[in-house]
């Protein structure tokens, strides 16, 4: 990707937009988590969820730009999982104009490789695209990536990177 590709971490007055894309990522998981649109066209968002990533400390909401233009989105949360003090990549979408362009791969990799955090990854078994995205991350990093079985949710396969600063 030649054009540069940044992280705008979005402030509460953007939640309109970060909802908006939202909608388009729920789409492209329809098929899979089988969600159907509410009765006003539009796939339901936990308003209270949403709100944390203006809220909560460690939970952020940031636009994917590239070359100055909305690419995408990626949510973060600090995870609340017994056990697990790590920032979580919990959503990463990029729309398809920019996609198989590397933008996802750097924003990824920016993220899982950034300093001072250990992170959890997530994939659900059902969802073939991202499966194969986080194969594909994971297998590059530069950084100890773990397997790890948690209890929560037998539908997903979670991944610890750890920091290398531990």
């Amino acid at each position: 990707m030649s054009a540069p590709i940044e992280l705008l971490q979005t402030d509460p007055d953007q939640a309109a937009l970060i909802r908006n894309l939202y909608q388009f990522y729920a789409y492209e998981s329809s098929d899979w988590e089988q969600e159907d649109v509410e009765v006003d066209g539009r796939f339901y968002v936990h308003e209270p969820h949403l709100a944390r990533y203006w809220q909560s400390p460690g939970w952020s909401a940031n636009l994917v730009l590239v070359d100055g233009f909305i690419a995408g989105f990626v949510l973060v949360e600090r995870s609340e999982l017994p056990g697990i003090d790590a920032l979580e990549l919990a959503d990463l979408f990029i729309m398809k104009k920019y996609r198989r362009q590397g933008v996802g791969r750097a924003v990824a990799e920016l993220l899982l490789c950034s300093e001072g955090s250990d992170w959890l990854l997530r994939c659900y078994r059902e969802d073939p695209v991202a499966l194969a995205f986080c194969s594909a991350v994971l297998a590059d990093l530069p950084r100890p990536v773990h397997g790890i079985t948690l209890d929560d949710d037998p539908n997903l396969l979670n991944y610890l990177i750890v920091s290398t600063t531990h």
